[in-house]
Formats: structure tokens, C-alpha cells, sequence
């Protein structure tokens, strides 16, 4: 402790080449802090998403093969399902070139409430849903988009199907991340049969809601059992999973971010390591005299390692509370816009605290042994040749 005072003042030397490496590792450490949190803040993005007793069933080549209509209601009949609901691609554009910048759905008007009893639509406006063969319901986040009014009429150009529906908005999931249009399935049956097609004899995916969650393990094992040696067997998965399939892509973005990260963590040690090395070429001829009144080696070792220590270890202290204000104020936020909501599950856990507080320490530890050993173990007479 007799060596703090001396330290601490040998820190501040130059309060400008201080502060701005303290800075490059705070941010550094902000960085890593940020993304660490963000394995777990999709994940608890997903289980916000997803529904512990709702599961899909879907093709096992795939969703954008199909299953019989028939199906359905088998799936039904199995133990422990509430409710079961088909869902078919229409793949219909609204906007004049013709893209899909929406997912738009045929769903059984009568089974869609009864699977998502969780999603905020009105009892009235179900009912108009199942009244109403031309009517949809719309989420929020379309409604939003192109400013549309429940009652209002909209035509969607299917990109998939022979037709072109008019639609007469009836209801709204009232959640402002809900990117949905669905509409009766009927409609489409009915649609095709006037061009002369078949009708509607297939089911895309279905949608599943268990009684219990406890019986969705046995349910998904039970379909997927019925359908086997079929021409459409099947392939049964919960919700969560199925909504992580569609974040697959993200997953390879976080570790594509992780890399980069670590590459520029790497860096800010490069930039640390010099800034050292800069401070002891400035005080050789000081380093040289206490060697000369007689400093042992193992002090001036000591106390140069613990300058880089001691400005990592304040710079890792900033960046982690810097980003329990960030991840904070982003909760804050999703409070007031559901758009926000899901920045508000990445949250500074204390492991993360820690890893960042770890790696700010081996960033000054690093940066700091390199020049520390090789100005302490230099000779006297070798440090005043420098000098002089």
C-alpha cells in the first residue's frame, strides 16, 4: 500500500492519453456487456412469443409442402387437445408491385379463438369473423402501417393462388407487434371452386393447443405417430421451437457479432499495450534512478503493472454501469412502445457484470506485463545508457 500514492500520480502523468485509453476500454467493455446479453434476451424474447401449451404441426419435408385437410381431424380427436386450427399461405400482396410485405393466412374462422385464447382480439369482433365469409382480422402492426380501419375493405392479389379476394377488416389483434391478416378459409374454398379448381383440400400448417402442458410432449408424439408411412408425414414441434427455426438466422448473426467483438477487444489490448509501453519509454531516465537508489526490480514490475491495472479495472467499472443504463433505459422504453418490447428482455445479468469486469482486468493485466517486465528487468547501467 506504501506505493499507492506513487501509482496513483504516475496514472494521471498525461490526463489526456489517461482518459482516452480508459475510454477505448469502456467501450470495449460496453460492447461485449451488450452482446453477452443477447443468448438470453432471445430467449426470453421467444418464450414471450411463444405459448407453453400451443404447438404446430407441419409437413416433414417442410412448411411449404402441405398435409390433407382431412388431418386436421384426426389431430382433434387425440388426447389432450383443446383445440386445433389449419392455416394455408395465400401469399396475397396489397401494395401495386406486387411484393408480400405482409403474412396473410386461411384459418377455420371458428377454431382460430380457441387456439389463441391469448391473443388480444374482442369476443365481438370472433364473432363477426365467423359471421362474415369475407372478413379478416388484421394485427396491429399492419393496421398501423397503412392506416387501415376495422370496417374498412381491402383487396389482396395472391401470389400462390389463381384469385384475387376482397376482404372486409372486422377485427384486430390488439398488440402493435402483431404482423398478421387472417381470413376465413371458407373464402378461398369457395373462390377456387368458382375457377373451376378443386377447392381447398389442404392444410399448411396446423396450430395446436394442448389442455395442459404437460400433454404437449405426448400430443406432438401421438400426431406425428398417426401420420407415419403417409404421403405427408409429419413433423411436430412447440411453439417456441418453431419461432426459433425462423430466428436460425439471428443465431448466426449473434456469433458472427461475438467474433467481431472478440477481434475488436483484441484491438483495444493492442492499443492499451502501447499506451503503456509509451508511458515507460517516458519515464526510463526515472525508472533508470530508482534503480540506482536501489528499487528492487520486483517493485518497479509491481508498481508499472499496477498503473495498467488500475486504469482498466475504472474503465471496466464505467463500461458496465454504462450498460446497465443503456439495458435499463431499453427496459424503461418498452414500457411505453410495444415496439420496443423485446429490448426489453436483453438485461445485464450479473454473470455478464462479471465476464465484463473480468475482461476490462485481462485487458490491463495483458497490456500492462509486457512493457513492466521488460523495463524491470533491464540493468542500471543498460536503463542510463538510455538515458544519457
Amino acid at each position: 500500500m506504501k506505493y499507492a500514492h506513487l501509482v496513483w500520480k504516475n496514472l494521471w502523468r498525461n490526463k489526456l492519453r489517461t482518459a482516452m485509453t480508459g475510454g477505448a476500454i469502456m467501450l470495449a467493455v460496453v460492447l461485449v456487456c451488450l452482446l453477452l446479453t443477447m443468448p438470453a434476451g432471445m430467449d426470453a424474447m421467444l418464450n414471450d412469443f411463444a405459448n407453453n401449451t400451443r404447438l404446430t404441426v407441419h409437413n416433414k419435408a417442410g412448411i411449404v409442402y402441405s398435409m390433407p385437410y382431412s388431418f386436421v381431424r384426426k389431430v382433434r380427436q387425440v388426447d389432450g387437445v383443446a383445440a386445433a386450427v389449419a392455416w394455408v399461405w395465400f401469399g396475397g400482396a396489397f401494395e401495386e408491385d406486387g411484393r408480400v410485405t405482409f403474412p396473410n393466412f386461411a384459418v377455420e374462422a371458428e377454431q382460430i379463438g380457441a387456439v389463441f385464447p391469448d391473443y388480444p382480439i374482442k369476443p365481438e369482433q370472433l364473432a363477426d369473423f365467423q359471421r362474415y365469409r369475407d372478413g379478416a382480422i388484421v394485427g396491429r402492426q399492419v393496421m398501423n402501417k397503412y392506416g387501415w380501419k376495422i370496417g374498412e375493405r381491402v383487396t389482396l392479389k395472391s401470389t400462390v393462388w389463381p384469385v384475387d379476394l376482397d376482404f372486409r377488416i372486422v377485427g384486430v389483434i390488439d398488440n402493435d407487434r402483431a404482423p398478421h391478416f387472417w381470413f376465413n378459409r371458407e373464402y378461398l374454398d369457395q373462390a377456387l371452386r368458382e375457377k373451376g379448381r378443386n377447392g381447398l383440400g389442404i392444410a399448411g400448417t396446423i396450430w395446436v393447443r394442448a389442455t395442459d402442458p404437460r400433454q404437449v410432449g405426448s400430443i406432438m408424439r401421438k400426431v406425428d405417430e398417426m401420420s407415419r408411412n403417409s404421403e405427408a408425414e409429419t413433423s411436430s414441434e412447440t411453439e417456441k421451437s418453431f419461432f426459433s427455426n425462423f430466428f436460425g438466422s439471428l443465431q448466426g448473426l449473434v456469433t458472427i457479432i461475438l467474433i467481431v467483438t472478440g477481434l475488436v477487444s483484441l484491438c483495444i489490448v493492442f492499443i492499451a499495450a502501447n499506451t503503456a509501453s509509451m508511458g515507460v519509454r517516458e519515464r526510463a531516465g526515472e525508472i533508470a534512478v530508482m534503480k540506482a537508489i536501489g528499487f528492487p526490480r520486483r517493485v518497479i514490475f509491481g508498481t508499472l503493472l499496477a498503473e495498467a491495472a488500475l486504469l482498466s479495472i475504472f474503465a471496466g467499472v464505467a463500461g458496465v454501469l454504462l450498460a446497465l443504463g443503456l439495458t435499463g433505459a431499453l427496459k424503461a422504453a418498452a414500457g411505453f412502445s410495444e415496439m420496443l418490447g423485446p429490448l426489453g428482455n436483453f438485461i445485464v445479468t450479473p454473470f455478464v457484470v462479471v465476464q465484463g469486469l473480468f475482461l476490462s482486468l485481462f485487458v490491463g493485466m495483458l497490456a500492462g506485463v509486457v512493457p513492466s517486465f521488460g523495463a524491470a528487468r533491464k540493468s542500471v547501467v543498460q536503463s542510463l545508457h538510455e538515458v544519457f
